[in-house]
Order: structure tokens, then C-alpha cells, then sequence
């Protein structure tokens, strides 16, 4: 079998369809909500299948009850963890366009899980502040899935909604190898890069960064457990 670049991503996604086959079988609710958001124009970017049931089995190992989500999109990776939440549990998930929101509450609403989701629309960087003012947290998981030029201010907000104990969850942190660009113009690649440093010299978290290749390509999350 080659091993060229160029066949690779044709072979990621073909093991990808492989584990989803597995592990991933088809869910009407989920796959109602890529569809729904697919309709109404939204981009492709969601988690993909294999990566919202590792974010559903991180949740349930860690007890989460309560769990932020930045970035909802159409509400696809949000109905991951709601439904790892224990009784009594809540997910609030932020969305700063209108029409995604809307797409998300339909969809989570379509799954019944309306009830324990709280989709709030509005900037991350005005809504982050005045969950800390309401006392929101302190929340058990967080995963970070937005603008990522945002993720530096997101981690520093992360920490303060926080707990020891708790669990942040960022994607998209290695975007095709781009990072490794110091010098790049791309104001996305700079915040990750900072965000990526930022994890890694916080004396309040123990992090790693993992690639990972498949139907979302080479890309990678980063896990950072809060200890301080």
C-alpha cells in the first residue's frame, strides 16, 4: 500500500468511516442536526462523529454536570454532551450569529434536550464576562470550538469558570500543521499558536496537544486538565 501524502487524507477518511460503523451508529437526532444545519447553509465544520462520542465519554468519566461550550454552531457537539450529563446537569453553549443559534435550538430542541441546553447568543467576549458575574460556574468541562484567533481570551476565561478538577477541550488547535508558522500573517494561526503556549506554561493546568487526521483532515485537540 503507498504511503504517499497524497492518498492519505482519502485513507483517513475511509478509517474514519470505518470507526463510525463501529462505534458511531447512525442516531436520528444527530443526524437530523447535521442535516438541519446543512439546509440552512451552515459551514461543514462540526465535530465529527468519532469526535463527539470521545467528547460524550470525556464528560462521562469526568462526572461533568455542569459544562460551557464556546462556539455552538448547529448544536451538533452540544447534543454529544448533553447527553452525558447526569440528572440535574446543564450544558450552556455560546453562539455569536443569530442564524446558527437558531438552527442549534431547533435541533437540540428535535433531540429533547432543551431542557438541560442554554444556547446564548452574543459575543463570547461580553457573554464569558457576565457568566462570571452571575456565577455560572464553576463548570466541570469546557470545550472550546469558536473564532481561533478568540482562544487565548477563551483559555484565560476558561480558567476563571473553572474548578481543580475540571476539563478544557479545545479543536482545531493544529490546523493542518499551519502552527508551526511563527511568522504567519493569519491572525487565526497566531492565536492558537499563543493559546498553545499559553496551555503549555500555565501553572494551573497539565496539557497535551493531540494531531488527529480523518474527515476533518490533520488537525488536533488539546486537553488541559485544571489542577491550581
Amino acid at each position: 500500500m503507498s504511503t504517499g501524502a497524497e492518498v492519505a487524507p482519502g485513507l483517513w477518511a475511509d478509517v474514519d468511516a470505518y470507526i463510525d460503523g463501529l462505534f458511531v451508529p447512525p442516531d436520528p437526532a444527530l443526524d437530523a442536526a447535521l442535516e438541519a444545519s446543512d439546509a440552512a447553509g451552515l459551514p461543514r465544520i462540526a465535530i465529527s462523529p468519532s469526535q463527539g462520542k470521545l467528547l460524550h465519554l470525556l464528560a462521562r468519566l469526568g462526572g461533568a454536570r455542569r459544562i460551557l461550550e464556546i462556539g455552538t454552531l448547529g448544536g451538533y457537539s452540544a447534543i454529544w454532551l448533553a447527553r452525558a450529563l447526569p440528572p440535574g446537569g446543564v450544558v450552556i453553549t455560546l453562539e455569536a450569529d443569530p442564524k446558527h443559534a437558531q438552527v442549534a435550538r431547533a435541533n437540540i430542541e428535535h433531540a429533547g434536550l432543551a431542557a438541560v441546553v442554554e444556547v446564548r447568543l452574543g459575543l463570547a467576549q461580553k457573554t464569558l464576562p457576565l457568566l462570571a458575574r452571575e456565577g455560572a460556574g464553576p463548570f466541570d468541562l469546557v470545550f472550546i470550538d469558536a473564532d481561533k484567533h478568540g482562544y487565548p481570551d477563551y483559555l484565560r476565561w476558561s480558567l476563571e469558570l473553572t474548578k481543580p478538577g475540571s476539563l478544557i477541550i479545545a479543536d482545531n488547535v493544529v490546523r493542518h500543521g499551519l502552527v508551526l508558522d511563527a511568522a504567519s500573517d493569519d491572525a487565526d494561526i497566531q492565536g492558537l499558536r499563543r493559546f498553545n503556549e499559553m496551555l503549555a506554561s500555565e501553572p494551573r493546568l497539565t496539557a497535551t496537544v493531540l494531531q488527529t487526521v480523518g474527515v476533518k483532515q490533520h488537525d488536533g485537540f488539546a486537553f488541559a486538565l485544571v489542577t491550581a
